[in-house]
């Protein structure tokens, strides 16, 4: 009964990771008409003790560590939020779940257009529009894609606001299997919304809250599409605040036709994130426990 889906995950996810493994270990370039070349462990010495090449791994790293520092905390009590929100049943409640929810079937490209007119530079930019007409001129602008202090907090922003209706649907389905005789007898011992919501409401969805906290870590980690679609759509995107390891991994095998390198990127990166995910997971299940 498994094999089939055995057999998918062997081929889309255990052979692709197998032949990066491979030519992590030659040199290979896109193209070229000679042989590849067995380098051994040569990329990964590169990647951790070559200045350049490190300095660019650790630095995208850095900024994959900090957005999923921000983005996972945030996005998840935004979307426990929603979800309680949209869990009341009133008239037309349906329409606000849909509403909340359709940021995420719409495709990269789309979001990086929308959120590029929000963000530009100057006057031309929704957000600094806004800001200028309500501080009488004060405020207005800032170069929030440009600036090194703000290219990585926008696109923060701008995944927060695709990704968090996937994580609501998702607790909201957990929030509506919590037995209501829970809230009724916590009622009767006279306790208020937030110790009904502390005892009550968190225990019940605390396995849904881990599941959906470690996948927005693993979503966070490997951040890509945004960043390059911004970077390369001319957003006017601070790429040097904003490169993560799966950019460099990208840009290693397609701006600088380097396949082995963006291979080794890839594995180690792949090791960094399992070693952190299983972390988390010990983390959360001593808790649970």
């Amino acid at each position: 009964m498994a094999a089939p889906a055995v057999l998918l995950l062997v081929l889309f996810v255990g052979v692709p990771f197998a032949s990066a493994i491979g030519f992590s270990l030659y040199n290979v370039r896109l193209g070229d008409p000679r042989p590849p070349s067995f380098m051994g462990l040569t990329q990964y010495a590169r990647i951790l003790t070559d200045p350049d090449v490190s300095r660019q791994f650790l630095s995208a790293l850095l900024h994959n560590l900090i957005f999923a520092a921000v983005v996972v905390p945030v996005q998840t009590a935004l979307a426990l939020a929603l979800a309680l929100l949209v869990k009341k049943s009133i008239p037309g409640i349906g329409v606000f779940r849909s509403l909340y929810f359709l940021p995420v079937v719409f495709p990269i490209a789309l979001v990086a257009i929308i959120w590029r007119l929000i963000l530009a530079r100057g006057d031309q930019g929704l957000l600094n529009s806004a800001l200028a007409f309500f501080s009488g001129g004060t405020f207005g602008a800032q170069d929030w894609l440009g600036s090194e202090m703000t290219a990585l907090a926008s696109v923060m922003v701008l995944s927060i606001w695709q990704g968090c209706g996937f994580q609501m649907v998702i607790l909201l389905a957990a929030l509506q299997q919590v037995p209501a005789e829970l809230y009724e007898a916590a009622e009767l011992d006279r306790a208020g919304p937030w110790q009904r919501f502390i005892h009550v409401t968190v225990p019940g969805i605390q396995t849904t809250l881990v599941f959906v906290a470690l996948y927005t870590m693993i979503l966070s980690l490997r951040v890509f599409d945004q960043i390059y679609v911004l970077a390369k759509s001319g957003g006017g995107l601070n790429e040097g605040a904003t490169r993560t390891v799966m950019y460099e991994a990208v840009t290693a095998a397609f701006d600088e036709n380097n396949i082995g390198r963006a291979s080794a990127i890839s594995v180690v990166f792949f090791v960094i994130v399992v070693v952190l995910s299983l972390v988390q997971r010990r983390a959360t299940r001593d808790k649970e426990s």
